[in-house]
This record gives C-alpha cells, sequence and structure tokens, in this order.
C-alpha cells in the first residue's frame, strides 16, 4: 500500500473523517462509478453530531430495484429533503466557531439541481478536500473491474458503517472540541471537524491517520 500513489473507492455522502484518513497517503483517487449500488451505506447517508447524538442523514433516492449502477442512481427532486438535510446540519453547527466560514458555498452544493447522487456526492467531495487543503487527482471509473491492477489500492467497501472503524487501521480517534457534550463523537462527516476547527482540519485527519501513526 505505502508504494502505491493510486486508490479506486467508492464515493460517500459528506464523508467520514475514516474515508479522508483512507485518502490521505493517495494521490490519485478513482471514484468508482460501475458497481451496483450498494444499498444503506455510506454512498447515500453520512452521520453528525447534534444535541441528541449522532443523528443519520440519508439522500433519498428514486431506484428501489437492484443491479444499478452507481453513475446512474437518481436523487428524488424538490427541496423537502435538502431542506431536511440543511436544517439538521445548522442546528448542529450554527454555534460551532466556523460555521459562517464553510456553510454558505456548501448550502449552495446541497440545493443544486444535482440529478444523480455520484455528481452530488463527486462536488461535495471536492469542496470538502479543498476545504482541508488536501490536493488530489480526481477520476472517475469507466468499467467495473473485480480485481484492478496491481499500482491500484482497491479501497472499495472498507470505510464502512456496518462493522466498527475501530477493526480497520485507517483512523484513530484524535479528539478535537465539538459542539455539543464533554465526550467526544468519533467518525462524524469531515463537516463536524470542518466547522469545528477550521483551517486546523488538514493537521487533525493527519494525526488520525492510523496508517501515518503506527
Amino acid at each position: 500500500m505505502k508504494d502505491k500513489s493510486t486508490t479506486l473507492i467508492d464515493l460517500h455522502y459528506l464523508p467520514s473523517l475514516e474515508y479522508f484518513c483512507t485518502l490521505l497517503p493517495f494521490e490519485n483517487i478513482i471514484l468508482e462509478s460501475y458497481e451496483h449500488f450498494v444499498k444503506q451505506t455510506y454512498r447515500n447517508r453520512c452521520y453528525i453530531n447534534t444535541a441528541h447524538g449522532k443523528k443519520i442523514l440519508t439522500v433519498p433516492l428514486l431506484e428501489r430495484h437492484e443491479k444499478v449502477l452507481t453513475k446512474d442512481i437518481k436523487v428524488e427532486q424538490g427541496k423537502q429533503w435538502r431542506s431536511n438535510h440543511w436544517r439538521s446540519i445548522e442546528s448542529a453547527y450554527r454555534k460551532a466557531p466556523f460555521f459562517d466560514f464553510y456553510s454558505a458555498e456548501l448550502k449552495n452544493i446541497l440545493y443544486s439541481d444535482h440529478k444523480y447522487l455520484f455528481n452530488l456526492n463527486q462536488d461535495l467531495l471536492s469542496f470538502c478536500l479543498r476545504q482541508v487543503g488536501f490536493k488530489k487527482n480526481i477520476s472517475a471509473s469507466v468499467s467495473y473491474e473485480k480485481q484492478p491492477s496491481e499500482n491500484i489500492f482497491d479501497a472499495r467497501n472498507m470505510v464502512t458503517d456496518k462493522k466498527p472503524f475501530s477493526i480497520r487501521n485507517y483512523y484513530r480517534p484524535h479528539p478535537y472540541y465539538q459542539v455539543f457534550g464533554n465526550e467526544f463523537v468519533p467518525n462524524p462527516s469531515i463537516v463536524d471537524l470542518l466547522f469545528c476547527v477550521g483551517p486546523e482540519a488538514s493537521a487533525w485527519i493527519k494525526a488520525s491517520a492510523a496508517s501515518l501513526n503506527k
């Protein structure tokens, strides 16, 4: 893994801190777009930290049947779910130190009329990478390869909420000030880190990257 500069990974909605720790060592990121979409995963949901603990935000999808390519998954149109997500984010973080610094651009992306989940997630990922200061070469896969070439690190389906992050070797919590409570809530969406520590987000991700801190 250390000798590889490229990773192939599934694209998440407002990804977790573990996701960014996973991307950190790689210069080139290929986003898997030709897999069959996997439901009930980070692909269309994230977790934010609220006064009542971690809250899940789920993007509603139009496709209900199986075997739809990720690139073809459409999001529910209209502003209802977007407004629900934004109200939840605003309620959770409006008192955070850096909320005003990032909120306008994030809100604009959420309210853009993305037809496809992949495009929405890609724009959100680009926003988040730029804000944490990670310069990566981003591309999308052009076909599905069960076994990618040996010079590519296959990270597909590795970052998941179906099993605890502690069993993997990508993210180890490096506590920072959070808006709610005295007990640190690990591995929320990257927006939690951005709103709470702002320009210092890059340093916190590097400090949390387990593979770099063995």
